[in-house]
């Protein structure tokens, strides 16, 4: 009986955790980082699963009423690059939105973003 019961509710449940995480739109799965990777590598991939950098690569925010939930830039600094999202109404590391990996926010330019 349990077994049968376990059965059923794995039958019932697993259409509604499909359906939740399509919902999300979550793209946090559809690409993953590896430790030691190309971490700029990996933002191309990151951004073309979500179809590519919304604002490019630059070293200028876009006006803010042209931004929207989920967009991305690569922030161009004097120190280098870095991926950014916009996320609940601000800009913030692409990094601090998803946590890849602690040791990216000290990549390229991310470091001095805030500066």
């Amino acid at each position: 009986m349990k077994k049968l019961f376990s059965t059923a509710l794995l039958v019932v449940s697993t259409p509604l955790i499909t359906a939740c995480a399509q919902q999300s739109g979550s793209t946090a799965h559809t690409v993953e980082y590896q430790k030691g990777s190309n971490v700029e590598v990996f933002w191309q991939e990151y951004a073309g699963s979500k179809g590519g950098l919304t604002f490019g690569a630059t070293s200028t925010y876009p006006d803010y009423d042209k931004v929207n939930e989920g967009d991305t830039i690569l922030i161009q600094l004097e120190q280098g690059s870095c991926l950014m999202e916009f996320y609940h109404s601000a800009w913030r590391r692409a990094n601090d939105v998803w946590r890849w990996d602690e040791d990216m926010n000290n990549f390229g330019g991310c470091p001095y973003v805030f500066d």
